[in-house]
């Protein structure tokens, strides 16, 4: 691509504090389906709007203004979401509505809303914004996919300058713990710091929202330039770095430039092996960092990795508790993220500092 794109802003809600990042000690939870820190959401929605607002649209319309107010933006020329299953809570009342009114006299107002493009809608309308709006729902690349529209449409219309891009996803009672029904979620309960240690099936979950302002001008508080994403439904293992080194390649970089990973490890020993290779060969020599044992795993968590990545470059630091090997990178430049979950959907993003 001949344009550059920076993060100039970034909204995050997520099960650990913002301050992670400022060397603060970290959220601990003991159980294995945990909620988001919720911010003072009437700073950002008006209270009789909030009362009838599922979690998953408070955090996308309050993240999404954080970012556009960080970065300067009153109205972003494209609002594009990703979201991997919607609002689960809203969907939640309707079927509990369907059984306990024997399918009679049924509001449609939690139909309505458990659409999967009710976030990237509510945010349009609560900014005021009529421009391209779009959601994808890509499973463990639902973000990802979010990323490489926003690419297309910088690429591909000159006019356009800013893009908000966004992931979000909510816990719920019900459908959430289906999770546990086909080993997803660990069996007994663990604590969330020690989840890289634990050697079995199934991992934590949680819930998010991370929207990024993206803009082809880069500005003084600028976090990083955001460089390419890639994703593949399937890879077999032995075939993971061939895929690595074939993305650099195409972004003319070589393994020796990316100076740190973060890897999306979840402690579930059935795909962990996925990250092997990589670890082990590719990037022995470099800075491993992992995330998902503070905020879980969810569709779109690879929002808190790019979140994490954009602030390390920004502030040249990086927390103790992300590391996963001993290795020192006192100035990172380049940093690489590599997801799958349930040994699918793989995504690369590539993130280097300005």
């Amino acid at each position: 691509m001949e344009n550059k794109i920076y993060i100039n802003g970034i909204g995050s809600i997520s099960a650990q504090p913002g301050d992670v990042i400022s060397w603060e000690a970290a959220r601990l939870y003991h159980e294995n389906i945990f909620p988001a820190i919720s911010p003072n959401y009437k700073e950002f929605i008006k209270p009789m709007a909030l009362r009838r607002m599922s979690q998953a649209i408070k955090m996308g319309i309050t993240s999404a203004k954080i970012a556009l107010n960080e970065a300067e933006i009153e109205i972003p020329e494209a609002i594009i979401t990703g979201t991997g299953e919607g609002c689960k809570q809203d969907t939640e009342k309707f079927l509990e509505n369907l059984l306990d009114q024997d399918e009679k006299l049924l509001t449609p107002t939690s139909f309505i809303q458990s659409t999967h493009n009710t976030i990237g809608g509510q945010i349009a309308l609560n900014l005021g914004c009529k421009n391209y709006n779009v959601t994808y729902t890509q499973n463990s690349v639902s973000l990802e996919t979010a990323f490489l529209d926003a690419q297309m449409q910088f690429s591909e219309n000159p006019e356009i300058n800013s893009v908000l891009v966004g992931g979000v996803d909510e816990i719920s009672e019900k459908i959430t713990s289906f999770r546990k029904l086909d080993g997803q979620l660990k069996p007994d309960p663990i604590k969330n710091t020690d989840l890289l240690k634990e050697d079995s099936t199934g991992t934590i979950t949680s819930e998010g929202a991370h929207f990024f302002a993206l803009s082809k001008e880069k500005k003084q508080n600028t976090y990083a330039e955001f460089q390419s994403v890639f994703m593949k439904n399937s890879i077999q293992p032995e075939k993971i770095n061939d895929e690595i080194e074939a993305f650099l390649k195409i972004n003319k970089l070589d393994l020796a430039a990316v100076d740190t990973v973060i890897l999306g490890i979840n402690g579930d020993n059935r795909y962990d092996h996925y990250y092997k290779n990589p670890q082990e060969k590719l990037f022995k020599n470099t800075t491993q960092l992992a995330y998902k044992h503070l905020i879980g795993d969810f569709d779109t968590a690879s929002g808190y990795a790019v979140y994490l990545a954009a602030n390390i470059l920004k502030s040249g630091e990086i927390p103790e508790i992300l590391k996963l090997n001993k290795l020192e990178c006192s100035v990172p430049k380049t940093i690489l993220i590599y997801n799958q979950y349930l040994g699918r959907d793989h995504s690369l993003i590539l993130l280097s500092a300005v």
